[in-house]
């Protein structure tokens, strides 16, 4: 069974992050299969480089470089060895293994992705992988007169560490636990045309035509507004669900942001509730992609 099967079969799962508005913005968990193959290709750019490194060691110690050499190796391997890691999460929440899977390391508070935190959780990586991973292969490097059931205690500790995301939904390893990371699905960028035949969770579908395709709204469009709008937003088209809004309130809200956001002219005839309606997805879509970079807008432009 070919493995991209084997990752499918595992049901999604989601985590709510709730801002301080308390607007609930929902990310699909990154499976634990896509994770494994998301470091396992990261792990092979960087035995790659550290081979490279090594194998340059080698050549100086020919020669009178040997002690500089070691060292110069040494010091290159821990650096490569985190440096990549945190060097790629801290500028964008992804490495070149996270990208293929489309996985991206975000903040569970919905704060942004600082750097403390990426250094936590790769600093962490150590305890997790290298080094019990070293005392199984060379446990006399750390330890000369280590005995032989040291190994066996390797191979527990790096089933333990392994493990931990499987007994957690959030699959969350021990660096995202000390750091408060969490590994989601990247979210694809949610237009009109993808939107108008879903209901929000919870909502009926709309009432009246539907909006009609052709007409996405542009990142330009979404980017004018922010969270706090985007919950009042919510606020009045639950509202206007139960009945208790004045239906002109909804045609006064979608005129003033067709205005704003410079609606094609011919399409203001459109019903007030789908336009609203379709603009608060495309817009809660935009917003939960902008977070997983570490962006937050609070409020419009």
């Amino acid at each position: 069974m070919p493995p991209g099967r084997l990752i499918e079969r595992e049901p999604p799962r989601h985590f709510a992050v709730v801002t301080p508005e308390g607007l609930s913005l929902p990310f699909q968990v990154a499976p634990a299969g896509d994770r494994v193959l998301a470091f396992a290709l990261d792990g092979l750019l960087i035995f790659v480089s550290l081979a490279a490194v090594w194998l340059l060691a080698a050549a100086m110690a020919v020669g009178v470089l040997e002690d500089l050499g070691l060292a110069a190796a040494l010091l290159v391997s821990f650096l490569v060895r985190h440096g990549y890691f945190i060097v790629c999460e801290a500028r964008g929440g992804t490495t070149f293994g996270k990208r293929r899977l489309k996985l991206r390391v975000l903040s569970r508070d919905g704060g942004p992705l600082t750097v403390e935190a990426v250094i936590a959780r790769n600093l962490l990586r150590d305890l997790e992988v290298f080094l019990p991973l070293a005392a199984l292969l060379a446990p006399e490097a750390l330890v000369p007169s280590a005995p032989a059931w040291g190994r066996l205690f390797s191979v527990l500790w790096i089933l333990v560490f392994a493990l931990m995301p499987l007994l957690n939904a959030e699959r969350l390893r021990c660096g995202d636990l000390v750091a408060g990371t969490l590994v989601a699905k990247a979210p694809q960028p949610l237009l009109l045309s993808d939107l108008a035949d879903q209901a929000p969770a919870g909502r009926s579908a709309p009432t009246g035509p539907r909006v009609e395709e052709g007409a996405a709204f542009t990142r330009e469009q979404l980017d004018i507004y922010g969270i706090h709008e985007l919950q009042v937003l919510e606020n009045l088209l639950r509202q206007a669900d139960e009945g208790i809004l004045d239906p002109l309130v909804l045609e006064q809200v979608a005129e003033k942001i067709r205005r704003k956001i410079n609606w094609p002219a011919e399409r203001w005839n459109d019903p007030a509730f789908p336009f609203l309606q379709a603009f608060y997805r495309a817009q809660r879509g935009r917003l939960e992609q902008k977070m997983l970079f570490g962006h937050r807008q609070e409020r419009k432009k």
